[in-house]
């Protein structure tokens, strides 16, 4: 049954996370040809027994809602409607899944070939599987994975087809239709192809919605998409796109289902596949486009050691205790039921609400591997200047003791206390060799490999100092998607730690001024969820003060003698943000020519950025990341201190409020005082 328990954060160390079995055991000890082939025999919601792909075609095709949008633009265009249901159909068509076993057990065979040799292990919790088979049972359920690589969703059918589960339907993108064979074999394995824009298409947005509504309905299958829209380039959770949500929520709203469960699932990679491809993407070189050929020649991953992966199937998470209290669902019986309308803002506040509670509980149960904590003092230690690294001793003992600070703050870390922790910390650091190398015991990046190799018997290729520093950002952005991996265990420490840095006096009140204003201009890069302020940073100061680093009065924020390590920590895990941001005002009021657009803005702040790491002025190197920079300017254009002015061409130019990009850049070094918040209530 879905939960009726809405996520609390104030006690992260109370939460009871499941155990975790290996799926890969049993394969490695049995025919995959048996496997594959063996009996499938899911149980299905409420025992009904799914119709055929074409009967679902006509039920959207013949539904009241699509059928009024069909008259409503023959209206508006003068076409009859004959024409545009021919079109209707044409765009289900092109959308539509053909669900086969057969294609299916195709891929459980290939998938488990591949798994096995790529993977040591992948490790499900069974009792959250236990609770998705029930909950399919009782109502419609959506799954939300994270997004975090293109094996996520090939990796979700696989775990549900071997736990006997239904099989999902799944929300893909349209460029993945293009892949020769491939897109179809996706196409039958259970994903509908949707464009990644619709613009004002109402047709469309009709069909699709419609087509969606009808799956979810009649408990077709559960229906499966990603909260963020896109991967995470950075492992960093996005803002949540809310179209697809307010699709699955609809049918609840307005009665026609009494429940729909949304189960969370958190997908966790020891080593991600896409790791250089994603940190050249923020550097700015083009994504390939997805192509059959394309992954052929990724065969070479094959040959890689990709250590574990963990997948968390969170609490179902009930759309009606969720909306209890929140929302009053008799406006939906003011007007019939398919004639479209655009949602109220209280319906608009609710799913937002409900969008960011559920991403933050896929990182809640996104499990940490020690790398991610090596990763994050690696990365501090070579900001800080230390070109030779760190001794190899020192690193585990720097380790032990983030893991230990990481445990208190509630993180789901990975860390096998069996084994003595200079063993986790080597074995590690082996998986992870194309980032980091051992010499003389001595732990350090491998910068100064970036360049490149030579071939024997030739010199190094020669390289400008611009290639040469893209090649260590390389190696510095694919170590910071590991360490970004932990940012949602850290963020309101961090936030605090930097306000109680920046704050000229220990008063409270300040502090969480500072605080506000942070939270505030970060909540494009994180997971923060609106109108929260106080709760988070209540748990910041609950968390500073449990691992001792912090003493709270009603008055005062007072620094213990144990707190200075980890709010070094904390300040240094943020500093790459608030330089970058800065960077990103400082380029607003210093370079900005008339006529910016925002598709121009990322290569001339990364051109402005440049120049200030080659200079010495900038020491970090991932400030180049575009995904950062994109955030930046998203802030600023929330805040109102750049506004967009329409021009002649589809983008228009941007225009910046320099007094006040200055004074943000100022109150992010800490030089102004922040105004107090309106809605400080502590």
């Amino acid at each position: 049954m879905a939960s009726k328990v809405v996520y609390s954060h104030r006690d992260p160390m109370l939460k009871k996370r499941d155990d975790f079995e290996d799926m890969l055991e049993e394969r490695r000890a049995t025919s995959d040809l048996r496997y594959a082939l063996r009996c499938y025999t899911p149980a299905l919601y409420k025992g009904l027994t799914p119709c055929k792909s074409s009967e679902l075609k006509n039920m959207v095709l013949q539904s009241d809602q699509l059928l009024y949008v069909i008259n409503q633009v023959s209206k508006e265009t003068g076409t009859s409607t004959d024409e545009i249901e021919a079109e209707a159909s044409a765009i289900l068509e092109e959308m539509a899944h053909r669900l086969q076993l057969s294609t299916v057990r195709f891929f459980a065979f290939a998938l488990t070939k591949v798994f096995k040799t790529v993977f040591r292990s992948i490790c499900v919790n069974e009792e959250g599987i236990q609770r998705l088979q029930q909950a399919i049972q009782e109502h419609p359920v959506v799954l939300l994975p994270s997004h975090r690589s293109y094996m996520d969703f090939l990796l979700m059918s696989y775990i549900l087809y071997t736990y006997d589960l239904a099989l999902p339907v799944i929300a893909a993108g349209m460029d993945f239709m293009g892949m020769k064979i491939i897109g179809e074999m996706l196409r039958m394995s259970g994903a509908f192809f949707i464009r990644r824009s619709f613009g004002g298409d109402k047709l469309y947005w009709a069909v699709f919605s419609e087509y969606v509504k009808i799956m979810l309905k009649n408990g077709y299958a559960p229906v499966e998409f990603f909260l963020e829209g896109t991967r995470s380039r950075t492992a960093k959770s996005l803002t949540p796109k809310l179209g697809l949500l307010n699709i699955v929520l609809d049918p609840f709203l307005k009665g026609e289902v009494f429940d729909v469960s949304l189960v969370p699932v958190s997908i966790s990679y020891e080593r991600i596949l896409e790791e250089t491809l994603y940190a050249r993407e923020l550097l700015g070189v083009p994504k390939p486009k997805e192509s059959t050929s394309g992954l052929f020649k990724a065969r070479k991953i094959l040959s890689e050691d990709y250590g574990s992966i963990h997948v968390y199937f969170g609490q179902p998470v009930s759309a009606r205790s969720l909306a209890e209290g929140r929302v009053n669902r008799s406006q939906f019986n003011l007007i019939p039921r398919h004639i479209p309308r655009k949602p109220a803002e209280e319906i608009q506040d609710f799913v937002n609400d409900s969008a960011y509670r559920l991403v933050r509980a896929q990182e809640e149960n996104m499990v940490l591997k020690p790398w991610v904590l090596l990763a994050s003092l690696l990365l501090q230690n070579q900001a800080a200047g230390n070109k030779q690294g760190m001794q190899l001793e020192e690193l585990t003992d720097q380790a032990v003791w983030l893991r230990d600070l990481s445990r208190q703050f509630g993180a789901f870390l990975h860390w096998p206390d069996n084994i003595p922790p200079s063993k986790v910390v080597s074995c590690s650091l082996s998986l992870h060799q194309s980032l980091v190398r051992i010499s003389e015991g001595r732990v350090q990046l491998t910068l100064e490999q970036a360049g490149g190799r030579a071939e024997p018997g030739l010199p190094l290729p020669a390289v400008t100092p611009e290639e040469e520093l893209l090649n260590r950002a390389v190696i510095i952005l694919s170590c910071a998607s590991y360490r970004n991996q932990a940012l949602h265990v850290f963020i309101r420490p961090a936030l605090l730690a930097s306000a109680v840095h920046a704050a000229s006096v220990n008063r409270k009140q300040e502090i969480f001024n500072t605080f506000s204003f942070l939270r505030n201009m970060f909540s494009d890069e994180f997971i923060l969820r609106p109108g929260a302020e106080v709760q988070d940073f209540e748990e910041a100061c609950y968390l500073l003060v449990k691992s001792g680093a912090l003493q709270i009065n009603q008055q005062q924020v007072l620094v213990t003698d144990r707190g200075h390590r980890t709010l070094a920590f904390l300040t240094s895990i943020l500093d790459p943000f608030v330089q970058g941001y800065q960077m990103v005002c400082r380029f607003l009021c210093e370079e900005v020519a008339e006529g910016l657009t925002e598709k121009l803005f990322v290569p001339a702040v990364r051109k402005f950025i440049t120049k200030h790491l080659l200079s010495g002025r900038l020491k970090y190197a991932e400030v180049l990341s575009s995904d950062l920079q994109k955030n930046a300017l998203a802030a600023l254009l929330r805040l109102g201190a750049v506004q967009k002015v329409r021009g002649r061409g589809e983008q228009g130019a941007l225009k910046v409020n320099t007094v006040m990009v200055n004074s943000l850049e100022d109150t992010l070094g800490g030089k102004l005082p922040t105004q107090k918040p309106v809605v400080a209530r502590l």
